[in-house]
């Protein structure tokens, strides 16, 4: 499978692409680049021509604190764009950062301005694409605000369950997620020992186990319950555009 494929598989679960409009998205890459972890990809209130396409990897989006501290607002996998509403914005009110080495394909904000141009309907999956994000924000934010912390972490190892799926990244119930537990308390707004102490009563109760950065779900149907995860959020419907 080729990187840029991945991002296929996430726009054709949910509506059809044309052959000219798979190619018009192998024409913008201009590049690619690679970042090593911990290495800021996007920094905030920078102004942007281009947007990068995550072909390997997982990256985040966070807003620091004067304490130093963060909060991670989004992660992203193989076959996301994690910047593509900067085409909009021209800048970003927050950061991008690898999480892992990372490999990224760059795309001109010219070369978007004439897919939105010449292309209707390849601009509407584009613009989906965006809206997606949103979607996973929201869930994200009443998670944060108002699940339990275990609820939380497992809404979380749902969500990525059914995206790296999506995209052919998880196999037999299990995908990789190297993530530190000071990343997860990042994510989740917890301290270290909680997420710690969080994913052992998810481990006994025998639903799930992440070790060594890798995740597998052992019982999907008890996941789903401890979280109160609905994957609605995901919008899986294949549907026109």
């Amino acid at each position: 499978m080729r990187s840029i494929d991945r991002l296929f598989l996430k726009l054709e679960r949910r509506d059809k692409l044309s052959e000219d409009e798979r190619a018009a998205l192998e024409r913008v890459v201009a590049r690619t680049e690679t970042y090593r972890p911990d290495k800021d990809i996007v920094v905030e209130g920078v102004p942007q021509t281009e947007s990068r396409l995550l072909l390997s990897g997982i990256t985040c989006r966070y807003k620091g604190l004067s304490n130093g501290k963060r909060q991670i607002t989004a992660l992203h996998i193989a076959g996301d764009f994690i910047d593509l509403h900067s085409f909009t914005l021209k800048k970003l009110d927050h950061n991008v950062a690898a999480m892992t080495p990372v490999t990224l394909a760059v795309v001109p904000h010219d070369a978007l301005r004439e897919i939105t141009e010449t292309m209707p309907h390849l601009t509407r999956v584009l613009w989906l694409n965006t809206m997606l994000d949103a979607a996973i924000h929201r869930e994200w934010v009443v998670a944060l605000g108002r699940k339990s912390a275990t609820a939380h972490v497992a809404n979380l190892l749902c969500e990525m369950y059914l995206r790296n799926q999506i995209v052919g990244l998880a196999s037999e119930g299990s995908y990789d997620l190297p993530l530190t537990q000071g990343d997860m308390a990042d994510v989740c707004g917890l301290t270290d020992v909680h997420v710690n102490r969080v994913m052992q009563e998810l481990r006994a109760t025998g639903a799930v186990e992440w070790k060594s950065g890798r995740v597998t779900v052992h019982d999907w149907d008890a996941l789903q319950r401890i979280a109160e995860f609905d994957p609605a959020f995901v919008h899986l419907e294949h549907l026109p555009r």
